[in-house]
């Protein structure tokens, strides 16, 4: 029977977003409500996106043993287990370590599935349907976002009114997102197609080629032209972003007599997880009509500036402190607009960098570098915080612009890349 790709694509992708936005977002609002300071939150939750950093090195074994269905399958049965995990560590004297171990695993099982949950899906649908369905496949992974940062953090601000205490808050969070994923698992496994082309690892001879392959067109990565550039680039055009989004959830939250805008962690869910995020996704929409219009090269500078510029918004709340959760909303759309119109810029810098013979492998590089260039700077990020306060602290956001300005104006771009041509 030919199951609909309909049936399958928007919960594969669905279930693909949920751990990425517990891990690096969810987690840092409960490590907040849970009483942990700034400095530990950025630096150790920074920490997690190391296995979206150094995925590309561990990809081949999905070629190697077994099928991608399986992979997909089996990897969903232990997110669903790792969050009933977390649920289980949260009432302990030592939630902040055990839980963070949990995340860990979690995080690794979340890259390993984004590789299996890829591969499967140009396996299953002919390339026809592949160009057809990207845009469901992204539709349901932003969902998947705000339902997290959005959905699930109002469900523990409102638990937590609830129940009167944040640990049963949110450790019924956590068992529902742990029996939705086993439930998801259960779904995938039943209506998954077996394709054909899906087949188990090669034997040992053929595996020896496939990792010497992979180890070729690893090396010819850094042998691009320009390729100095090219990874500066990458690693700071989201400088001052990646320390920005690590405290921005905590500046939300954080008493007016700390600094911070004193919202409920209800409030946090309605205008960072809902309303920003979906301005974000319309900014990503509409970065992309402009560069189909104009071109990467001639709308590069306006995205980036549109990506940077807003973040004085954060500064301005950080001085007059608002009050109104409209105003707050407000402020957070456009940051979050602008953030999406300018990292639409950098997705389309790396299909350039990519573009070749193995721009798959090529491009996964590229998202690694993306990653650890959210890694690194997210890590001091909390305790800079502390040192400065948050007013200070996104004045130094502005400043650290300056990188990321610096980087874009020695990067190359063809004339017309990307432009949408014209229908004669």
């Amino acid at each position: 029977m030919t199951r609909s790709p309909w049936s399958w694509i928007p919960s594969l992708y669905f279930a693909q977003g949920i751990p990425y936005v517990v891990v690096m977002t969810l987690s840092v609002v409960m490590y907040k409500n849970l009483g942990i300071s700034n400095t530990d939150i950025a630096l150790y939750t920074s920490w997690l996106y190391l296995p979206w950093v150094i995925k590309p090195l561990w990809s081949p074994l999905a070629e190697l043993f077994g099928t991608k269905r399986t992979w997909v399958v089996v990897l969903q049965f232990f997110v669903g287990a790792a969050l009933a995990g977390v649920a289980l560590t949260i009432p302990t004297d030592k939630v902040f370590q055990l839980s963070l171990a949990v995340f860990w695993l979690m995080a690794f099982a979340s890259a390993s599935h984004d590789i299996a949950a890829d591969g499967y899906y140009m396996l299953a649908l002919p390339e026809h349907s592949q160009a057809a369905f990207v845009g469901v496949r992204s539709t349901f992974y932003r969902l998947a976002n705000i339902g997290g940062q959005g959905g699930l953090v109002y469900l523990a601000g409102e638990l937590t009114e609830r129940s009167g205490s944040v640990v049963q808050a949110w450790t019924w969070v956590f068992w529902l997102l742990g029996g939705l994923f086993v439930l998801l698992a259960l779904w995938h496994a039943a209506v998954l197609p077996r394709p054909a082309a899906d087949l188990r690892g090669p034997g040992r001879s053929a595996a020896h080629g496939l990792l010497a392959e992979f180890f070729a067109v690893f090396a010819s990565f850094f042998r691009k032209p320009g390729i100095a550039v090219t990874l500066g680039f990458l690693l700071l055009y989201r400088f001052p972003e990646a320390q920005l989004l690590k405290l921005a959830s905590p500046f939300l939250l954080d008493p007016v007599d700390k600094g911070g805008l004193g919202l409920s962690t209800k409030a946090v869910g309605i205008a960072y997880g809902t309303v920003g995020l979906t301005a974000l996704t319309l900014g990503g929409l509409f970065g992309g009509w402009i560069i189909s219009r104009l071109g990467l090269k001639r709308a590069l500078w306006p995205l980036v500036l549109a990506m940077h510029v807003p973040n004085v918004v954060f500064l301005a709340m950080a001085w007059s402190h608002p009050g109104s959760l409209a105003v707050i909303s407000a402020a957070l759309a456009v940051e979050q607009f602008g953030y999406g119109l300018g990292f639409t810029a950098y997705l389309m810098y790396m299909v350039l960098v990519a573009d070749g013979p193995h721009k798959t492998a090529h491009y996964a590089m590229c998202t690694g570098f993306m990653a650890l260039g959210m890694m690194i700077p997210g890590m001091w990020s909390g305790w800079l915080q502390d040192q400065l306060g948050y007013l200070h602290f996104f004045g130094w956001v502005l400043i650290a612009t300056i990188p990321s300005l610096a980087m874009t104006a020695l990067i190359r771009v063809p004339e017309g890349f990307g432009r949408k041509e014209s229908d004669a």
